[in-house]
Formats: structure tokens, sequence, C-alpha cells
């Protein structure tokens, strides 16, 4: 098997959505783009900061996370424990919490709390993908 070429600009992941399929997604997507040596940062705004939190309960159909896990696939806190430990920057948007009238303090440890200009500016020239 080649060798994989990894591109220099960041991976920018922009979740929007609150729904557990979506948000294990941007999971999925960051810890492996961080696997493979390339920098990534997740910018969750409105209902997607519920993703961010200690609990992560608040996403919809958060019981879809069962029906994964017993198919073999890595649960939600999983993930984002990989993504944590893969280096992945995670930031709340600021208006977005407010949005959804969550407090900083649900949020886990090591999220940052930004605007969009941060997010873009982390960003420059690389991809974004948005969920």
């Amino acid at each position: 098997m080649g060798e994989i070429s990894v591109p220099a600009e960041p991976l920018g992941i922009l979740l929007v959505s609150g729904t557990h399929e979506r948000a294990h997604f941007a999971f999925v997507l960051a810890a492996g783009a961080a696997a493979i040596g390339r920098q990534v940062v997740l910018f969750a705004t409105n209902a997607g900061c519920r993703a961010l939190t200690e609990d992560g309960n608040g996403l919809a159909e958060a019981g879809r996370d069962e029906m994964v896990r017993v198919r073999g696939v890595a649960g939600f806190a999983e993930l984002r424990a990989a993504a944590s430990e893969l280096g992945v920057r995670l930031i709340a948007c600021e208006a977005g919490l407010r949005a959804e009238a969550l407090a900083p303090e649900r949020l886990l440890a090591g999220v940052e709390i930004a605007g969009v200009v941060t997010f873009l500016e982390a960003i420059g020239a690389g991809q974004i993908v948005t969920l």
C-alpha cells in the first residue's frame, strides 16, 4: 500500500446539526484526519454545540449511540476521546451557545469558546466540511 499524502492545509469541520448521526460522523472525520497527521479544527454552533457538552445527551437521537456500539462502531464518547488525544482543536461558537441556552460550564474540558472569525482564521486556505 502506498503512502498517504497529507494536505498541509487544515481541515475545518463545521458542526451545525444537533443530531447524533451528524455529530458522530463529525468526530469520525476529525479523528480520522488527525490520525493521518492533518491539523483539524471542529467548530460547533447552534444545536451542534450540544456535541461538545460534558454529557452529550442533548443530541437528538442520542439513543442511536448504543445501536452503533452494538454493531461494532466506535461510540460517541470513544470518538470524542480519540479526537482529543489526537489534538483536534474544539471550538464552541459563543453565539451558538447563547442561541441554544447552553451554559459554558457544561462544555468538555479544553473546549474553546470563540466566534466564526477565530474558526476561519484557524482554517485559512484549508477545507471546510459542514455537517
